[in-house]
Parts: structure tokens; C-alpha cells; sequence
């Protein structure tokens, strides 16, 4: 190589302005997200390049794993009586109605919320707020006392009381009652970040857009939340979406909560989380218990992609 091309190719690669690499703004941003970058790899990344390495074997914790092909896939759609019988239709129905249910509650909720005084407000939206902070003590002191088995559970006295029922009704140990108890309960401790978030956005819409829709035809408050409330705060309907869509496959705990073990009654309350500790912490058969996971994980995927199709903005060229 002659010396003018070297000279050229020195010049080519040297930083902008005479700067080292470690001066350079690129290095400095590469500094600035390196923790978040080690965070995400190291507690989000890694866990799920391993469970889905480990989905692809037999692992019972205490030999090594052994490779095992497709067969827990084929076996956990095609064997898995349980897992296609109870546990996925509970889990479809669950994140219909707790997931998109509880997602428009908070949506309603907080647009009634915006109408109110700020002191009353405040008020109203940390009663709300509390119930998602502090549902597992909930459960244990309150809602297991009012759906006690007994004659002094609550339920049960006020039934009684009103001459519905004759006897106690088991509601905890029933499967004709669990699910319909645990999507109330859900629905009850839905008004969580999502909510407070739908709350701000509708907070923060610039009142002159309301007055000049009015100018322009909008007649009535059912049109006014459809053409200017949630197009103005579709980045908070999109964190929304996408709390309530984690959190719908992620409250398995509800059920053993109640129950008290898992699997829940006749798996009535049986989600695929819970089927995901049943098979990893029960019985052991962690690669199995991996390919499950894999399969939530794929599921929780297409909705958040529906989630961003939704409430994505679109580019205008």
C-alpha cells in the first residue's frame, strides 16, 4: 500500500473534529444505555434464550438436560389433556374478559375521573390505584373471608340472611363459582399503572381541541371521546394495552391464592401460568414446563402486536 493510501484511509477512519473514540458521542451514548443493555440481558434476554433451549429437552433438575426434539411441543398440543381441555380455554376466556374487560374499565373509570374536582380525584383514583398494590393481602384478609365455605362467611350469611340459599355454598372449592370469582376479583385489582396512565393522558389533552370539535360538528360526549380523547393519547392507550395484556397472563397467582394450591379445583381456575409452576415446581419436568412457557411467551407476543397496530401512529408520507 503507497503512503497517500495509507494517509487517505488514516483520514477516512479518524473521528470528526480530531476526537478519540472515547470522546465521541456515540461512545458516551454507548456508556449511558451500557447498564440498562447489561439489566436487560442479563434478567430478560438470557432467561428466555435459556427456557427455550431447555424447552427442546427433558430436564428433570436433578440429571442434565437431555435433548429431546419437538416432543414437548407435540406433546403439549397433542398429549396434554388437561393443558387443551381446561387450561387454555380458561386462559382465552380470563384474558378476554379480565384483559380487554379491565383494560376498558380503566379506560371508563378514568375518563369519569377526569370530569370530577382535583381533590376528589386524587381521592377516587388512589382508592382505585390500592387494590393492584396490595391484592395478595386482599385476598387473604378480605375476599377468602367473605367466600368462606361456611355459615360466617360473608356470602353465605347475606344469601342466607335474604333467603337465597339454604345451605353454604363451598365457593372456593367449587368449580361451578371459581372463575367466576377470579375474573371479579381481577376486574376489582385492575385499575393499575394502566389506569393511572389513561388517567394522565386524558388529563393532558389541550382543552382547545375539544372547543374547536364543537365548532366543527361534534354534538355529543359519546363522539368526543371517539374523534379527540383517544386519538390525542394513543401512546397511554398503548402502555394500557400492553400492562393489561401482561398482567391478564401473568395472575395465575389469583386462583392458588384463593385455592390455596395449585392445580386449582377440577383445574377450573387453571391458567398457563399456573400449569408453567404446576409442571416446573410440582412435578419437576422443567423442560417441559419451558416449552409452556415458550408458548405463553409466543401468545403474549401476537397480542402486543395487535396492541401496537392498534394504537401505533402511522407515518404520513
Amino acid at each position: 500500500m503507497s503512503s497517500a493510501a495509507a494517509a487517505v484511509e488514516k483520514t477516512a477512519t479518524k473521528p470528526k473534529g480530531g476526537k478519540k473514540f472515547y470522546q465521541t458521542e456515540g461512545f458516551r451514548s454507548f456508556l449511558l444505555l451500557l447498564p440498562y443493555g447489561l439489566l436487560f440481558f442479563t434478567f430478560i434476554l438470557l432467561p428466555i434464550l435459556i427456557a427455550i433451549g431447555l424447552s427442546f429437552t427433558y430436564f428433570d433438575v436433578i440429571n442434565m438436560p437431555k435433548f429431546a426434539g419437538l416432543t414437548n411441543y407435540i406433546t403439549l398440543f397433542t398429549g396434554d389433556e388437561v393443558f387443551m381441555k381446561y387450561v387454555l380455554p380458561n386462559t382465552v376466556l380470563y384474558a378476554i374478559v379480565v384483559g380487554i374487560g379491565g383494560y376498558v374499565l380503566s379506560f371508563i373509570m378514568a375518563w369519569i375521573l377526569a370530569q370530577v374536582t382535583p381533590r376528589a380525584r386524587t381521592l377516587y383514583a388512589l382508592a382505585m390505584y390500592t387494590p393492584s398494590l396490595s391484592g395478595q393481602i386482599m385476598i387473604q384478609v378480605i375476599w377468602k373471608t367473605i367466600f368462606s365455605g361456611d355459615q360466617s362467611g360473608l356470602a353465605n350469611a347475606w344469601l342466607q340472611k335474604l333467603g337465597f340459599i339454604n345451605q353454604p355454598i363451598q365457593w372456593l372449592i367449587s368449580s361451578d363459582y371459581f372463575m367466576q370469582i377470579m375474573i371479579f376479583i381481577s376486574l376489582w385489582s385492575s385499575m393499575g399503572i394502566g389506569f393511572l396512565s389513561m388517567l394522565s393522558g386524558i388529563m393532558n389533552i389541550d382543552q382547545e381541541l375539544y372547543e374547536a370539535a364543537y365548532v366543527d360538528g361534534i354534538k355529543n360526549r359519546a363522539q368526543e371521546i371517539i374523534y379527540i380523547t383517544v386519538p390525542s393519547m394513543k401512546p397511554q392507550m398503548l402502555f394500557g394495552a400492553v400492562m393489561s395484556i401482561v398482567n391478564a397472563f401473568n395472575m395465575g397467582w389469583i386462583g392458588v391464592a384463593l385455592a390455596g394450591a395449585n392445580p386449582t379445583p377440577d383445574y377450573s381456575g387453571q391458567l398457563i401460568a399456573n400449569h408453567i409452576d404446576d409442571y416446573a415446581f410440582v412435578r419437576y419436568e422443567m423442560g417441559y414446563a419451558a416449552a409452556v412457557s415458550v408458548a405463553l411467551l409466543a401468545l403474549v407476543w401476537v397480542c402486543s402486536k395487535v396492541a401496537n397496530t392498534l394504537f401505533t401512529e402511522k407515518e404520513e408520507y
